[in-house]
Formats: C-alpha cells, sequence, structure tokens
C-alpha cells in the first residue's frame, strides 16, 4: 500500500517539492495563501462518487485586488489519501501532487472546472 510507503512526512517533503517546480508566476500567489496537509476531506466536502484530491479555500485573485488587512489567507488543502488511492507506483505520486497544488493554484486564479480540464490540470 502507498500509504505505507509515502508516510506524511515523505508527502510533506513532495508538496514542498511542487511548490517549488509551479511557475515563477505563481510564486507571489503562494506567498499569500496557506498551504496545508490532511488525511482526508471531511465527509460533508465530499460528493458521492468524487474523490476530492483538494480544495482551495478563498476569494479568487481575479475578483479582489488582494487579502484584506486582517483577514485569514486564502487556503489550498492537498489530501494524502486520496491522493495516493489514484497512484499505482511511489513515483507517480510526485507528479500527482504537483498536478492536485497546480489545479487549485488554478481555482485561486480564478479558473473554473472546465477551463482547468481543458489546460490538463484535472
Amino acid at each position: 500500500m502507498l500509504a505505507d510507503e509515502v508516510d506524511p512526512g515523505t508527502f510533506d517533503d513532495l508538496v514542498r517539492d511542487a511548490l517549488d517546480q509551479l511557475p515563477d508566476e505563481a510564486a507571489g500567489l503562494i506567498a499569500e495563501m496557506a498551504v496545508v496537509v490532511r488525511e482526508e476531506p471531511e465527509p460533508d466536502e465530499v460528493t458521492n462518487g468524487v474523490l476530492l484530491l483538494g480544495t482551495f479555500r478563498g476569494i479568487a485573485h481575479t475578483r479582489r485586488g488582494g487579502r484584506v488587512p486582517g483577514s485569514l489567507p486564502d487556503v489550498i488543502t492537498l489530501y494524502r489519501m486520496p491522493i495516493l488511492a489514484v497512484c499505482r507506483h511511489r513515483d507517480e505520486v510526485g507528479p500527482r501532487v504537483l498536478k492536485v497544488l497546480g489545479h487549485e493554484v488554478g481555482h485561486a486564479l480564478g479558473l473554473s472546472e472546465a477551463q482547468l480540464r481543458a489546460y490538463g490540470w484535472y
């Protein structure tokens, strides 16, 4: 099972690697956000038949001029166990983490699910 091979600490390292691989244009956006890892989404976060790999909580940067002073930062959450569930081999985990992270950054930029799928960030 991949959960045994990719423990939480190793997964965190893969997330840091993925953050370093994002385009420079995303660096300023990510610097104002919290990126967190949780084992699983909460039951009220999931829709039946949908495997939730990550979420973006916040206001898309196309809809405002920046974070309101004193407000909580936007948050990207990556879910370790669902990401591991879609990977058959350990070497697939890093690229999948990058894809999920990029997908959620896309939401932070105001891109829709359809746009992200069209760009290959699904």
